[in-house]
């Protein structure tokens, strides 16, 4: 999807990740479930994109299955000045401190901001995060998602 086309409407976020996980849950061991967490899931990291408020460019997401695993690559436009907070960001959803920077943060800020929704991820959704720089001007997230191993 074109970004600009993408950043027309917030809406956008909320529909695209509900009908994507719909689509991917459809065989899971309870859809409905899996479909409620991947739909959270796809809408944070499309937020987050949404957030970069970059109208050029395209925005990429797929989805792959590897058993209990969804892996969601999702492409957006980052200018090099935002490159390195999504190195330290990404760096610091697997190091020791991303619980406690994760309870400071949602104490502390009204809204959540791109590190915490990444932090949320890792910590929420057992989450695996990493970043693929592609040529610029765009950046890769690149999440496993182990859903179907959540405990309520």
């Amino acid at each position: 999807m074109e970004m600009g086309t993408f950043l027309s409407d917030w809406q956008h976020c909320d529909q695209l990740s509900t009908f994507m996980a719909r689509m991917i849950s459809h065989n899971r061991a309870d859809p409905v479930r899996h479909s409620n967490f991947l739909s959270s899931a796809l809408n944070e990291l499309l937020e987050m994109s949404f957030r970069s408020g970059i109208p050029d460019g395209r925005l990429g997401c797929t989805v792959y299955r590897d058993g209990p695993t969804e892996r969601v690559k999702l492409s957006f436009p980052c200018p090099s000045t935002q490159r390195q907070f999504y190195r330290e960001a990404v760096s610091r959803t697997n190091n020791g401190s991303a619980y406690a920077r994760y309870l400071d943060a949602i104490w502390t800020e009204l809204a959540p901001s791109r590190e915490v929704i990444l932090l949320d991820l890792a910590i929420n959704f057992d989450a695996e995060i990493r970043l693929e720089e592609r040529p610029s001007p765009s950046i890769t997230l690149v999440v496993d998602l182990p859903l179907e191993g959540i405990v309520n």
